[in-house]
């Protein structure tokens, strides 16, 4: 089932992965979103598509943030694994630019694919002409999507749409579909160069 959502201007660079992501998730259906931040997103599928949310967020600021924002959520380190929840357990399993921050990145994607029936993945892609430039440069990128500087930055394991299809096919997972955006406008050429968000929907095989 596909979902129609409008996105106002003010917010339409930061909010279309919002969008497309509610394009791959049913109507009632029960998610989890892994490091959901203040629960925005739960929030955004919850208002339109009347989704059972549930939440997976570490950090104290941002778990009581989703609790003054209505969001069912869990304090828990990604990092421990997902051994409390049951295989096949919802519907769609969420990581919404959560994935470079990753220390054990191949476990975690296992663990999404065996707790939901699908899985979203989004995350920036280091092959992005303007970091490539910035690399170049001599200096590490440093942007909108990749705000941090080195010494402070959380994300551990960077990464390409093209090293991302190749982890994929190496581990048999199949992507049902990408989707790639930069400043709100999908780009379907040369994605890996001129894309700065990809977006994933998976299944294992």
């Amino acid at each position: 089932m596909q979902n129609n959502v409008n996105i106002t201007n003010s917010t339409q660079e930061f909010r279309q992965d919002f969008a497309i992501i509610s394009g791959w998730v049913k109507f009632g259906s029960k998610v989890l979103d892994l490091g959901c931040g203040d629960g925005a997103l739960l929030q955004f599928l919850r208002s339109g598509l009347e989704v059972k949310g549930y939440g997976v967020e570490k950090d104290d600021a941002n778990w009581i943030a989703c609790m003054n924002n209505g969001v069912n959520v869990i304090q828990m380190d990604l990092e421990d694994g997902l051994s409390g929840f049951e295989d096949q357990s919802f519907d769609t399993v969420i990581l919404s630019q959560t994935l470079q921050a990753m220390h054990n990145t191949e476990r975690i994607v296992l663990e999404m694919l065996r707790v939901g029936c699908e899985v979203i993945v989004t995350f920036p892609n280091f092959g992005y002409w303007r970091n490539r430039i910035q690399i170049l440069s001599g200096n590490m990128p440093v942007s909108k999507i990749l705000p941090y500087q080195w010494f402070d930055t959380p994300n551990v394991h960077l990464c390409t749409i093209n090293d991302f299809d190749e982890f994929c096919k190496n581990h048999k997972i199949s992507v049902l579909e990408r989707k790639v955006i930069t400043d709100g406008n999908q780009i379907d050429f040369m994605p890996n160069f001129l894309g700065n968000l990809a977006i994933y929907r998976l299944k294992a095989n």
